[in-house]
């Protein structure tokens, strides 16, 4: 086991965290939507409103264990991580912290609220134990495959290509939680979004520096990365909150796409920066922001109120895609299927043999000489619905 180097400073933001039940430290605190909160994380995110928050983005530290300067081919120095902020005394004292901040983070976050934890082999193992020790439950985990890591340079290891981000609802029972399902496959081709994303690192006009074009923080995220995160978990309005803000990533995509944020940092050189950044960006209008109705959302429609509209005739026969099975459609909304009688959901999972079945998208009826879904009547019946309502 690999430990800290001797006199390593421990995290900035180290702190003892509220007992459960004990009141913030500033119960009354308001957020205007554009906030960064400066001083010691765990303090100022026990500070926020309980059950205030609908997102959290947290990229804490990583804990890398560094044993010293890093070296290309050429001698020259690499510009690692090896700030005071990422050094640890060990291992023990890295979980304490990081069910501390979990622990402020999960009181403010309310009951349907999802979080996203980034990280690499050095800590990510250890974030996912704490998250499922203090009740989170796991959706996802990512990876985030670099277009362009870094090499490694000893030749020694695989070079380390990617991150594991680790998305979890506050706890098994929140069923609720933001996934915006269909604008995300959507916007893939129709295709379901997957589980390992590919982004460059944050380089080019993107990266912050200083005066001196030093970086202004060494591990600062692209904002494509962040631009997927908020758009799958969250709505315009919701408030997102950032532990570990540095140089305001969150903040500024959040911003962009209409979102609120709270973020907490204590590190004064990367709140400024975090600031002017955030101050120059455009918030996108709100025509562009607005999701497309999940069908969840959409109100609920019986088949039988499609033959009772006339638009499936009772008798009709309806089949499968490849005309493989079929039904006949009852007066009464059910179907037959010989001498059993069902839903279109029913029926539909025993033609095949499976547990489950959507009716709407499996059964289709012909018209004129082609097969139409009759999910398509189930919409028009919607769009009805929508006329009448306006």
């Amino acid at each position: 086991m690999r430990h800290m180097r001797a006199g390593a400073v421990a995290h900035k933001s180290q702190s003892k965290v509220l007992r459960p039940g004990a009141r913030a430290i500033d119960p009354a605190v308001s957020l205007t939507g554009e906030d960064i909160l400066v001083g010691d994380c765990v303090e100022m995110i026990s500070s926020l409103p309980e059950a205030s928050v609908d997102l959290v983005f947290a990229d804490p530290p990583y804990n890398l264990q560094l044993e010293g300067a890093l070296s290309r081919p050429d001698q020259s120095v690499v510009d690692a991580v090896d700030d005071d902020w990422d050094q640890f005394a060990s291992f023990a004292e890295y979980d304490r912290f990081t069910r501390e901040w979990l622990t402020a983070a999960r009181r403010a976050m309310k009951p349907d609220a999802t979080i996203f934890v980034i990280g690499s082999y050095h800590n990510i193992f250890r974030v996912g134990a704490i998250l499922q020790d203090l009740g989170f439950w796991i959706l996802n985990d990512i990876v985030w495959r670099k277009a362009n890591p870094m090499p490694n340079f000893r030749g020694r290891r695989f070079t380390n290509a990617h991150e594991t981000l680790i998305w979890a609802s506050k706890g098994a029972s929140a069923k609720s939680y933001t996934f915006n399902y269909e604008a995300l496959k959507a916007g893939n081709e129709d295709c379901q979004l997957r589980s390992d994303w590919h982004f460059p690192i944050c380089t080019g006009a993107e990266r912050l520096k200083d005066e001196a074009g030093r970086k202004t923080h060494p591990t600062q995220k692209p904002e494509a990365l962040l631009a997927r995160v908020i758009v799958s978990a969250s709505k315009p309005g919701d408030l997102v909150l950032d532990p570990f803000f540095g140089s305001g990533t969150t903040g500024a995509v959040a911003k962009r796409y209409g979102r609120r944020f709270v973020g907490t940092e204590r590190d004064t050189t990367y709140v400024k920066a975090a600031r002017a950044r955030i101050a120059a960006v455009e918030p996108l209008p709100a025509d562009a922001l607005a999701l497309a109705p999940t069908k969840r959302s959409e109100p609920r429609v019986a088949f039988l109120s499609v033959v009772e509209a006339g638009l499936i005739a009772p008798g009709a026969t309806l089949v499968d895609a490849r005309r493989k099975h079929k039904a006949t459609v009852r007066a009464d909304g059910t179907l037959a299927l010989g001498d059993i009688v069902g839903s279109i959901h029913k029926i539909g999972a025993l033609t095949q043999g499976l547990p489950a079945c959507n009716g709407w998208t499996f059964w289709h009826v012909e018209e004129k000489g082609r097969l139409v879904c009759i999910d398509e009547m189930r919409g028009k019946i919607r769009e009805a619905m929508r006329a009448a309502g306006d």
